[in-house]
């Protein structure tokens, strides 16, 4: 029987006995079984082409058609995007491929047989949607949108020093950031350091008019575009004389003592592996430290050593330090980027795979 109370969540109910059986998904609340739909259906097209399954809407049932596995993560992905909109949530596109990446590892792990961990070693699963962290500022909750976001967004919360490494778009700056921001709100630090090694990327800028400010702000861009998102301007902006906020290059680093802060270094494969450690041990007490960079993106001169890939390899099993990797499966911006990565990727790979030793005629 139905009531004006609209249900938090879809009946599912099978259409027959065969196999695979169809999945009808009746839904109470009419107003947010549209924005589910999306205008033209666009948004259960979306879904089609993520799951590789058949989704149509006939007055308020969404019939699901696929194989048993597809059909069944596109049930948990509009049970849970339904279940978002009627708590208030909008959608789009962004958030329908974010729903995605959290269901399909989730559904994967559950067919995995559980096996106790020997001592010492640690759950390679990733956080699911069922005890997602989230960091929490002015402006809102910030929460993870891919498996790996959550288990980065977990070492944040928990440990003092975290190495993200991983390509770009995947929210390795963003969600530094944020954490950092809500560590300073909540009185858990006293002050943020933002910093980038000066290094360009793979192009000579020559000279840079200005004072010192106005020729280290171009590197330092990125930071700014983060905590813009963060915080509003006049905030930022007087925060930063107050020195609670600090911007600087890596350079600027050197015989410092880091102490109650919450420290990022971005970009850091363009470290060597002395500018790295120099960093590395400015830490003080009360300080927790986010390094993060992509080492497909390297700029430094032919034949140095990233100090970033130098540093995971020495310090992997230092306790109180972890390292999140990503992978183009974590990518959060444009779709392209992900196929972008993946094709470089590839290249690489098959460029490595595909040499042969010519004997001398």
């Amino acid at each position: 029987m139905r009531t004006d109370t609209p249900s938090p969540m879809p009946l599912s109910v099978p259409l027959s006995p065969d196999t695979p059986p169809p999945i009808i998904l009746v839904f109470e609340n009419n107003p947010s079984l549209a924005l589910l739909v999306g205008q033209h259906d666009q948004h259960l097209a979306l879904i089609e082409q993520s799951l590789g399954v058949r989704l149509s809407c006939r007055g308020s049932q969404i019939v699901i058609r696929g194989n048993v596995e597809n059909s069944h993560l596109a049930q948990q992905v509009l049970e849970s995007l339904y279940s978002n909109l009627n708590a208030g949530q909008p959608i789009d596109a962004d958030i329908i491929a974010s729903t995605i990446r959290m269901v399909a590892p989730k559904a994967k792990q559950a067919k995995q047989k559980a096996r106790p961990l020997s001592e010492g070693e640690e759950s390679s699963d990733r956080l699911s949607s069922d005890n997602l962290p989230e960091i929490k500022t002015k402006k809102g909750n910030i929460l993870p949108r891919s498996p790996g976001q959550a288990q980065y967004m977990h070492h944040l919360a928990h440990q003092k020093m975290v190495f993200g490494v991983g390509p770009a778009g995947t929210g390795k700056t963003f969600l530094a950031v944020a954490q950092a921001v809500a560590m300073l709100h909540a009185g858990l630090v006293d002050r943020i350091i933002l910093s980038r090694p000066a290094v360009e990327a793979g192009e000579r800028l020559g000279f840079l008019p200005g004072d010192m400010k106005e020729k280290i702000d171009p590197y330092l861009r990125p930071l700014y575009d983060a905590l813009h998102i963060m915080m509003p301007a006049e905030q930022i902006n007087k925060r930063m004389v107050s020195g609670e906020i600090e911007v600087a290059p890596l350079a600027f680093m050197r015989g410092r003592t880091l102490a109650h802060a919450y420290v990022i270094l971005d970009e850091a494969q363009n470290t060597t592996s002395a500018q790295m450690k120099m960093f590395l041990t400015r830490m003080g007490s009360g300080t927790h430290m986010v390094i993060t960079g992509d080492l497909s993106q390297v700029d430094l001169p032919a034949g140095t050593v990233s100090g970033l890939k130098d540093a995971i390899e020495t310090l992997h099993n230092i306790e109180g330090i972890a390292t999140m990797r990503f992978t183009s499966a974590d990518v959060v911006r444009h779709p392209l980027v992900a196929r972008i990565v993946d094709a470089y990727d590839k290249k690489k790979t098959g460029h490595t795979r595909n040499v042969k030793k010519i004997s001398p005629s």
